[in-house]
């Protein structure tokens, strides 16, 4: 069940009337039989799958809540380490068969093939459930979190499950953490029109930022990345811009949506974009770029090998690692582990440039507060960020170098004024409204980045003016949004991951 899906607009009202008309102390009950049957409309047998891993971290919990418990230390300590270790390596095998097994197997084929040995032929076909790379982290936080101390065990698996399963973030995040989430499980909610009004709000923006942005500007990325061979450097390059916007607004809209709906219901999700594309540095990107699954490396894989506590060389190698590890967990796919490398990499060199960029600041006298430099730093790094795009959005890196030789070598600057562009998927109606609504995407992103709060903002204002924008903005998605035949919901990018 896709959130921009008619049946989500029936699914999700009735949820959350039932939610706030059942006694407190059943909710968690009806939600979590609400979030297995979201699960399930893609295909039943992904909820057996989920719900193992939410045994096998239930169970691994108890277990070392029952290993703090012995009085040897020695034996304490093994116990702990034990069971912890048995959690991620079954958890992480799930996902590695689910995810990658189709992977290493042509991998392997390739090193086989190069010296003449017979090729593994699997009997069978791996199908990716939806969501599992996000609920499989966040289950596993949860043995992290107990074993360091951080969380109490959850004794009661209908709750814990919910935790899990939880529908408005299950498929495509924010990875919500044990601390954050279930402790909100068992606490009493009851229904707040401000908070249904902010929550609603925030749903109808990532609407907007889906189906009037995101599917817009796929079509002409699609048209030119499926092309690509016949593309020059001026269609491919406005393609990779486009594509930038389409990931971002893609991948914010269910974020968006996710912890609108939540809100309503009174759970408050952790944010997961923070105006990105701000950014003046490569690891500023990612303090802002999917904030959930960046801190979920930072504190369960970039900490525990030392993080920035160690010499220079291992600090370097720490954000390697995390980095090729993001890159991997995106896809099984070695253009997403290149992705992975050129963005730990930026940050590396960046690091290792400091000294440069601070003794030319001195000969120059530049003031870094200006709004110039500022400008100029976003700018490269909106151009570094872009350069890693390319990889993750060609089919391979075969097509991503040639992409990038298309890029140098057939680059006609008058495409931009020909007329060319508008045979690109998008006629010039539609191309102009899109640059208009991308228009629209820059101006609420920088009054967030000013620290406007625009929800707060537009409750302060009259009624009449209130309810405007709102019939405008629910106008605008019904008559602007990109829709298939017979109003088929497009899937969100992040579904495959």
């Amino acid at each position: 069940m896709l959130f921009n899906s008619i049946s989500f607009l029936i699914f999700f009202p009735v949820v959350t009337l039932v939610y706030f008309l059942i006694p407190h102390k059943i909710r968690y009950l009806w939600l979590l039989g609400a979030s297995y049957y979201f699960y399930m409309c893609w295909n039943p047998q992904y909820a057996l799958l989920m719900a193992t891993s939410t045994l096998l971290t239930y169970l691994s919990g108890l277990l070392i809540d029952q290993a703090n418990k012995m009085e040897d230390q020695r034996k304490r300590n093994f116990w702990r380490k034990f069971w912890v270790a048995v959690s991620l390596i079954l958890n992480l095998s799930i996902l590695f068969f689910f995810k990658y097994f189709d992977f290493a197997v042509d991998n392997l084929n390739r090193v086989l093939g190069a010296l003449n040995i017979t090729l593994v032929q699997p009997e069978f076909d791996v199908i990716l459930p939806v969501g599992i790379s996000f609920y499989t982290f966040q289950a596993l936080s949860y043995t992290m979190d107990v074993y360091r101390g951080d969380i109490y065990v959850e004794r009661n698996v209908a709750k814990y499950a919910l935790f899990v399963s939880f529908f408005p973030q299950l498929v495509a995040g924010p990875i919500e953490r044990s601390k954050n989430l279930l402790t909100q499980i068992g606490q009493r909610h009851t229904f707040s029109f401000t908070r249904a009004r902010d929550g609603l709000l925030l749903m109808l923006w990532g609407y907007f930022q889906k189906l009037v942005i995101a599917d817009r500007v796929a079509i002409l990325v699609n048209s030119v990345y499926g092309t690509w061979q016949h593309q020059t450097g001026v269609p491919l390059l406005v393609a990779t811009l486009f594509f930038a916007i389409q990931i971002y607004c893609d991948f914010a809209s269910y974020s968006n949506i996710a912890i609108g709906a939540a809100q309503v219901m009174g759970f408050k999700l952790m944010d997961n974009f923070d105006t990105p594309y701000f950014a003046t540095s490569v690891a500023g990107f990612w303090r802002r770029w999917h904030i959930s699954l960046t801190t979920w490396f930072r504190d369960y894989l970039y900490i525990p090998l030392g993080g920035n506590r160690c010499g220079k060389v291992r600090h370097y190698l720490n954000i390697m690692i995390v980095f090729l590890a993001s890159g991997l967990w995106h896809g099984a796919s070695w253009t997403f582990v290149l992705w992975g490398f050129f963005n730990g990499a930026f940050q590396v060199v960046g690091s290792l440039l400091k000294p440069v960029r601070d003794r030319l600041v001195r000969i120059f006298r530049i003031d870094r507060s200006s709004f110039s430099h500022k400008l100029l730093k976003a700018a490269v790094t909106f151009g570094l960020i872009n350069f890693t795009w390319v990889f993750f959005r060609a089919d391979s890196i075969y097509a991503a170098i040639e992409i990038f030789k298309r890029f140098k070598n057939y680059f006609y600057p008058w495409m931009l004024v020909d007329g060319s562009l508008f045979t690109l998927g998008l006629k010039e109606p539609e191309f102009y409204l899109t640059l208009i609504c991308i228009g629209v995407l820059f101006v609420v992103s920088l009054l967030k980045y000013k620290g406007m709060h625009i929800r707060e903002t537009l409750a302060k204002q009259g009624l009449w003016f209130r309810w405007l924008i709102y019939i405008l903005a629910i106008l605008a998605i019904l008559n602007l949004g990109v829709y298939g035949p017979g109003f088929d919901a497009s899937q969100f990018i992040y579904f495959q991951f």
